[in-house]
């Protein structure tokens, strides 16, 4: 398999390795009726809060939206940490009892990388301790071992679409990232890997489809697989029924080559 100029391929975690948003809404409504707190965030909701990256920003984002004094914001601002940690035991115990998927083509297009030396990495500001989780329930523990890298959590100053989180992923798969391609499943996360100067390809989820991916380099409805295919505009657009690394390879080399000829046209 041709994959020259290609050295890694690195996933975002939530709604690009698996849906998993439903389960974080569920497990953030449960932590606050742990805390006695009257809060319910609806589907509508939450998806207008996955406009902010960090489950902890977003517990803040919504304080800071609620009409009530000042003195009682900074004290449920005080519970921020306490309520995301609550969040996430709540989210491992729903991820534990199997109700996550691998998304179509993500296991498949891991494999094909491996197997033509692409180095694998993840790039993700989701909290560290729901990522290996999700990882062995989706794929199996042998999995972990597939990965160079698992850059995530609090480790950056600013998450995404801040580049922060993709030039520490890159530094440590020793690629540059002209070398790398980045999966993403929403907007910010494309912006995120773009700003780093990656190759961006997004697959929205349900909870992001309605969404500006016109920086993406590829937008498809999954990775697809030869027995559950892209849809028709996805197919279209790719010229083939799922994404597989060779045709990846291929479009990234061409960008790469784009980029090139206008760095030598600007000089």
């Amino acid at each position: 398999m041709r994959v020259r100029g290609l050295q890694a391929l690195i996933f975002d975690v939530d709604g690009t390795l698996a849906d998993t948003e439903e389960l974080h809404r569920e497990a953030f409504n449960t932590a606050f009726r742990s805390f006695d707190l009257p809060w319910n965030w609806d589907a509508a909701l939450y998806g207008r809060l996955l406009q902010v990256t960090g489950g902890k920003e977003r517990i803040a984002r919504y304080i800071d939206e609620l009409p009530i004094l000042e003195s009682e914001r900074a004290r449920l601002k005080g519970r921020v940490p306490d309520l995301h940690a609550a969040k996430t035991r709540f989210y491992r115990q729903l991820i534990g009892l199997g109700r996550v998927r691998p998304r179509a083509g993500v296991r498949r297009l891991m494999l094909e990388a491996l197997e033509a030396g692409v180095r694998l990495g993840i790039a993700s500001t989701t909290s560290p301790e729901n990522v290996e989780p999700l990882i062995r329930a989706a794929f199996g523990q042998a999995t972990l071992s597939w990965f160079a890298t698992i850059a995530t959590g609090d480790i950056v100053q600013h998450k995404k679409p801040a580049p922060d989180i993709y030039n520490v992923a890159v530094a440590e798969l020793t690629v540059p990232a002209s070398g790398a391609v980045a999966v993403e499943d929403s907007a910010i996360g494309v912006e995120s890997a773009k700003r780093a100067g990656l190759f961006a390809v997004a697959v929205p989820c349900r909870w992001t489809r309605t969404q500006d991916f016109s920086s993406a380099d590829l937008v498809l409805d999954s990775l697809g697989e030869p027995d559950h295919p892209l849809d028709e505009a996805s197919a279209r657009r790719l010229g083939a029924r799922y994404l597989s690394l060779e045709h990846l390879a291929a479009l990234h080399g061409a960008s790469l080559s784009d980029r090139r000829r206008g760095d030598g046209r600007s000089t």
